[in-house]
């Protein structure tokens, strides 16, 4: 069974983190260094996140099947969320399936050493925005 009940749950607790995450410096001005448009594709449950890093600002969109993504990463609600707990190798991921890449995956690699200090943030983001039944992993 997936740890997300619903879709609203899991993209209100993934959007608001990567809306934290665009807003802290040292993250945020590495990824718009990389101009990369991301879409996130999430299954059980389902959730879709744009992460547009192309602009000024990083821009999280939910929903957004429309606008040209040069990457789309697809996986489980689960896998995402054990990921940002530092938990899931992203090359070991891709290679057994569990993610799945569309887009220059070097460029994603690449992105790698910039989210490193997000690791440590997303337990503290979820005790701090009420989301403590998640801090699992």
């Amino acid at each position: 069974m997936a740890l997300f009940a619903d879709s609203e749950t899991f993209e209100t607790v993934l959007g608001g983190f990567f809306r934290q995450i665009a807003s802290a410096p040292a993250v945020a001005k590495k990824l718009l260094d990389s101009n990369l448009i991301i879409r996130f594709i999430y299954t059980d449950p389902d959730v879709v996140l744009l992460v547009d890093c192309s602009g000024d600002m990083i821009d999280v969109r939910a929903g957004d099947r429309d606008t040209p993504a040069e990457v789309e990463m697809t996986m489980t609600a689960d896998i995402a969320h054990k990921f940002w707990f530092g938990k899931v190798n992203l090359t070991a991921a891709l290679t057994r399936g569990q993610m799945k890449a569309k887009g220059p995956v070097p460029k994603i690699l690449k992105l790698l050493p910039a989210i490193k200090p997000t690791y440590a943030m997303y337990p503290t983001y979820l005790e701090e925005n009420g989301y403590g039944e998640y801090n699992i992993f």
